[in-house]
């Protein structure tokens, strides 16, 4: 194994890694967005109040792209293991 396979491998595992958790972190984002212009609208300064629709985006996320992200690391994760063979010999 040379070192350009080796960070050839990081860079595949980071981005499998961004893809698989950027449903969940844009849902986050655009719920957050969205309570704090609420909030900034009528001037409820709650810290609490984003944690509960930010949570129910979040599982929303995970259960509509759940298959999806399922697919996609087993997809990475065999691609890997095949390639075993190739970076010993």
């Amino acid at each position: 194994m040379n070192p350009q396979s080796v960070i050839t491998l990081g860079q595949q595992a980071l981005y499998v890694m961004l893809m698989i958790s950027a449903p969940m972190l844009i849902a986050a984002l655009v719920v957050g967005l969205i309570v704090s212009i609420l909030q900034a609208a009528t001037q409820i300064n709650e810290m609490t109040l984003s944690f509960i629709p930010k949570l129910v985006a979040i599982l929303a996320a995970l259960v509509i792209a759940g298959p999806w992200i399922i697919t996609y690391y087993v997809d990475y994760v065999r691609r890997l293991f095949e390639s075993i063979p190739t970076a010993i010999g």
